[in-house]
């Protein structure tokens, strides 16, 4: 339980509303990206346009691993710039060090790698949330971060 001076931690339920805010930011990212990609591979004549679509192709795979480098660098520089992502803000939540400072780009990571694991796992890491004794999901332990609920102002 939150002591009096203690910020709240967030609940399944923000962390879940915020993760789908978010979606919309990085999906407009994913596509400018996509489409550059067609561009730069289709009309320098690198490949037949209908490769596009093939399914495991090599380049498909550059480009999943494309778009993971944008949602992590996303979420990374906005958690680094203000401790908030776009989702975050409405829902006054924030990412905090275990100690109430600022995390490392390290822990920041860390964060983001296992918060995308936890949610490839059918979300199993937000959903531990419910039964923690501290309500910390996987990626909040793993990097040492906390998420809190800021006051009103």
């Amino acid at each position: 339980m939150a002591t009096p001076t203690e910020k709240p931690r967030a609940l399944v339920s923000w962390r879940l509303l915020a993760l789908l805010y978010d979606a919309l930011p990085v999906l407009a990212l994913w596509f400018l990206a996509s489409a550059g990609f067609t561009v730069a591979f289709t009309f320098l004549g690198h490949h037949d346009p209908h490769q596009n679509i093939a399914p495991f192709s090599p380049l498909q795979w550059l480009l999943w691993a494309l778009c993971f480098a944008i949602a992590g660098a996303y979420a990374v520089l906005s958690w680094r710039r203000g401790g908030q992502t776009l989702g975050m803000r409405p829902w006054r939540l924030r990412v905090v060090a275990a100690n109430g400072g600022t995390p490392s780009m390290r822990a920041l990571c860390v964060r983001f790698a296992v918060g995308t694991v936890s949610l490839l796992a059918a979300g199993l890491g937000f959903w531990w949330a419910w039964i923690d004794r501290d309500r910390l999901a996987w990626h909040d332990r793993a990097s040492g971060t906390r998420l809190l609920r800021e006051p009103k102002r």
